[in-house]
């Protein structure tokens, strides 16, 4: 049967700003809350944050924004960021934030999908804006330029920007925003309004508008501050705790994160415009970081990269983990290295469709960190782990994961189809037991222990790898390619289509052929000046062989890297979007171009 979460809590009816800010007019701290990291002489505090945000709201009213309307904001995190996707939210509309890194042809199609009446730009990015419009008829009079936000909290922005309104147009006066209010809710039902349009990543199929509502992201927000509250010190750990925020404030992790909870809480956030890991090693060193949103691919890159050793950040003391699972030895080797064995790196799970995470630890459980799970439901979270015919697994077997809570969205943005074959009407479940409304198939594959009740996300099942009706993840590949002989700094395994021509010898990449079957395929980075025990260096045509024949050693015959391996010359071969989730959907179509598995190749993505 399906089971619970260990703890319940209250979600009163109220409105997201409310749950920000309390009211309109109520006192606020002064102290700095969003801080630049590179010029932190510009931030805003509680008190300027609901200021803005306010003016920015009554200046969309006037500018003829209304209830339901969506607003889209193409651009990088600034300190601003968290100003227009409160201050949309405040005036009754719906906000959506692209991938920044979007060309015109993706930020055309979620300006399209979205509806959105009014497009604000970066800067740096008005031109793939100005040609995303004019491919679907979007009025430029519509669109409005930003900066990084310092000429608007000094009073100074310019007029326009290359014939284009600049967004600080968009904002009422200081003095009569005063008085403005932002509707508030009494009921449950109230709370069902879209609040933001987040983009499912699109690695798998057409990206989604996922629908969080008021209720969804109070209740994500209210179960994961209940879950860090559990800590005996925990006041004492917010009073001094320093955020920096370089994941992408588009996305729901650090949206959640930094725009949101750490706000209510009063804890100071240094806001990067743009990630660079030296930047942020320097930026943790220089404010006393004390507490890290991590991805995998950060989190291994700390215990990897050299420049780790050129830098202090011995003043973090927490972090967690996301977006994609991390391996036991990679946990592992952060606790030893990073966190040198004062505290450990706590993976949690989420994903856009349930707000951000449905699962965190309780902060009083230290001994099973280590053991690879990613914790156990946050409050008013049910889970139930099923099979492929749809039944429930039994004991600690395998299955996809699906959840049930208040987090959980209200459907796909006008696509009533996807959003049936994500969530569940109510019918009788193989006369196993009765299912309700409202659970989320996640598509991720799990298990549960029985003692404990900690969850284990093995991958995400539509990239479970089959080699003769064995399931690989590609996660449990990757954990084990970060071990020794080989140092690298990041790898992704991926599955190709191949036809076996000679036992062990030769792979032909063949996504059409017919008696194709999947092949485990290694994608690898290595250390700068990495050689493996005989001498051969990185660029050497031997090494990928070698490597395979290392790992085939240690894994079962099924999970050897029958693909092949391939090096490329810098991290940038392994693609990955904003957020550090490795796109494997193309390392699977670079796989089909490629043939062979010995030869050593740069990067071309």
């Amino acid at each position: 049967m399906p089971w619970k979460s260990r703890w319940t809590l209250p979600i009163q009816p109220q409105s997201l700003p409310a749950y920000l800010f309390t009211s309109p007019t109520g006192p606020l701290d002064d102290e700095p809350l969003l801080i630049d990291a590179e010029f932190p002489e510009h931030y805003l505090t509680q008190h300027t944050y609901r200021e803005w945000s306010k003016r920015f709201a009554l200046g969309l009213q006037q500018a003829g924004f209304n209830p339901g309307d969506r607003l889209l904001l193409y651009s990088g995190n600034t300190i601003l960021f968290p100003v227009i996707l409160m201050g949309t939210i405040m005036a009754g509309g719906i906000f959506t934030g692209p991938n920044p890194t979007y060309v015109a042809r993706e930020l055309a199609y979620q300006l399209k999908d979205s509806g959105a009446t009014f497009l604000i730009t970066a800067e740096s990015s008005l031109q793939t804006a100005l040609d995303a419009a004019d491919s679907i008829g979007f009025s430029k009079d519509s669109i409005y330029v930003s900066d990084e936000g310092f000429s608007t909290l000094r009073g100074d922005p310019p007029e326009s920007v290359r014939g284009l309104t600049h967004f600080s147009k968009l904002l009422a006066p200081a003095d009569s925003a005063t008085t403005f209010t932002w509707e508030d809710f009494s009921s449950h039902s109230e709370m069902d309004r879209t609040a933001v349009l987040n983009y499912s990543s699109g690695t798998t199929g057409v990206p989604k508008g996922v629908e969080i509502t008021h209720l969804n992201y109070i209740s994500n927000c209210l179960q994961t501050e209940y879950m860090a509250a559990l800590s005996p010190d925990y006041s004492t750990l917010v009073k001094h705790a320093r955020g920096l925020s370089f994941l992408p404030m588009y996305h729901a992790y650090g949206q959640t994160h930094h725009c949101v909870s750490a706000a209510k809480k009063g804890i100071p956030v240094y806001v990067m415009r743009k990630f660079d890991f030296v930047s942020m090693l320097k930026y943790i060193e220089r404010y006393r970081i004390t507490s890290l949103t991590l991805v995998p691919p950060i989190a291994v890159a700390l215990t990897k990269r050299p420049e780790v050793r050129d830098y202090d950040i011995s003043s973090v003391t927490s972090a967690g983990c996301g977006a994609a699972p991390l391996g036991r030895e990679s946990a592992q080797e952060f606790d030893r290295k990073v966190a040198k064995g004062g505290w450990m790196l706590r993976q949690g799970w989420g994903m856009t469709e349930i707000t951000c995470s449905a699962i965190g630890w309780d902060p009083r459980i230290v001994s099973e960190v280590t053991s690879g799970a990613v914790g156990e439901l946050n409050p008013n979270i049910e889970g139930v782990i099923v099979d492929e015919e749809g039944r429930e697994v039994r004991g600690e077997e395998r299955g996809e994961f699906w959840v049930r809570g208040p987090n959980v969205m209200k459907g796909y943005w006008r696509k009533p189809e996807a959003t049936a074959e994500t969530k569940t009407v109510g019918r009788l479940f193989r006369r196993f037991w009765t299912m309700a409304d409202g659970w989320l198939k996640t598509g991720d594959i799990a298990s549960r222990e029985a003692d404990t009740g900690l969850i284990y996300i093995v991958d995400r099942k539509k990239e479970l790898i089959k080699v003769k009706g064995n399931q690989v993840a590609p996660s449990s590949s990757r954990s084990s390619l970060t071990t020794p002989p080989y140092k690298t700094q990041q790898s992704s395994v991926s599955s190709c289509q191949a036809h076996q021509t000679h036992p062990q010898t030769e792979y032909i990449t063949n996504a059409a052929h017919s008696n194709g079957e999947e092949l485990p395929r290694a994608y690898l980075v290595l250390q700068p000046d990495q050689q493996d025990q005989d001498g051969n260096s990185p660029a050497s045509s031997s090494l990928p062989k070698t490597i395979a024949a290392w790992l085939a050693e240690r894994v079962a015959p099924h999970k050897r890297l029958a693909g092949g391996v391939v090096v490329v010359t810098d991290a940038a071969g392994i693609p990955k979007n904003p957020s550090g989730k490795i796109l494997r959907k193309l390392l699977r179509e670079r796989a089909k171009e490629e043939v062979g598995d010995g030869e050593v190749r740069e990067s071309r993505l």
